[in-house]
């Protein structure tokens, strides 16, 4: 548990607990634990596996559909998880909105942890990787390779910490995204592509990029969450609504 950092009393949601590979050394650095598990069957090997651990509770429900603020309440949580490769990138958005977590570390996929934290002009930094630079401070603590487990993955795995912050940025959060998210819709466009796609007419769209890049072909590769902001924030004084 030395990268999660858990300690005795901390309380800890787990999804995808599965067999208790992760349930069992969590409770037993001493963490009141949250194990959630989808799966009726594993859930029913779960409860047998950690049924000797009083600090631990099972919950079979999914988590991509979890009322986090009533399943956690009003106490403060990690998560440590080694997450469901197919759920991870929704989740985690979802988790940052709207669960009390202040500190996650989960085991992804490496392409996906890449997203993740990746930044502007890296080869994985998309619309994922700013939703994410919004709400939280995101690194990768280690690469993990496919051998260590077993059965063997395809891929290997990284595990990801993010510390959940205010937004970075003063701007209305539905404008920004519908700038970043048309922004990644068409790569190998330029982001005066995306803003006419969006309704501005090609000077406003000119006048807008040239205050946050000098390059009229700048493709929002290039932009970091900052410049995005700024974009919204000049579309939403022009009259624009997302």
């Amino acid at each position: 548990m030395a990268d999660a950092g858990v300690r005795e009393g901390d309380r800890v949601v787990e999804v995808g607990a599965g067999l208790g590979s992760l349930t069992v050394p969590l409770a037993e650095a001493g963490a009141r634990v949250l194990a959630i598990e989808v799966d009726h069957g594993l859930s029913q090997a779960l409860r047998e596996v950690v049924g000797s651990y009083p600090n631990v509770r099972i919950d079979v429900a999914d988590a991509m559909h979890a009322d986090w603020p009533t399943a956690l309440g009003a106490e403060r949580w990690s998560m440590v998880s080694n997450l469901p490769y197919n759920v991870s990138v929704p989740l985690v958005l979802d988790l940052l909105r709207t669960a009390p977590i202040d500190r996650y570390v989960v085991m992804v996929q490496r392409q996906v942890g890449e997203r993740l934290v990746a930044r502007p002009g890296e080869e994985a930094y998309g619309a994922v990787s700013v939703r994410v630079a919004y709400r939280a401070d995101a690194r990768v603590l280690r690469r993990v390779p496919a051998d260590v487990f077993w059965p063997r993955p395809k891929v290997d795995s990284v595990l990801v910490r993010l510390d959940p912050c205010p937004p970075a940025v003063e701007v209305d959060p539905a404008a920004l995204f519908a700038v970043v998210d048309e922004g990644f819709a068409e790569r190998r466009k330029t982001m005066a592509n995306a803003l006419r796609r969006l309704g501005l007419d090609g000077g406003d769209a000119a006048e807008i990029l040239r205050a946050v890049d000098p390059d009229p072909s700048v493709r929002a590769e290039r932009l970091g969450l900052d410049a995005f902001a700024a974009i919204a924030r000049a579309m939403l004084e022009r009259g624009w609504t997302p």
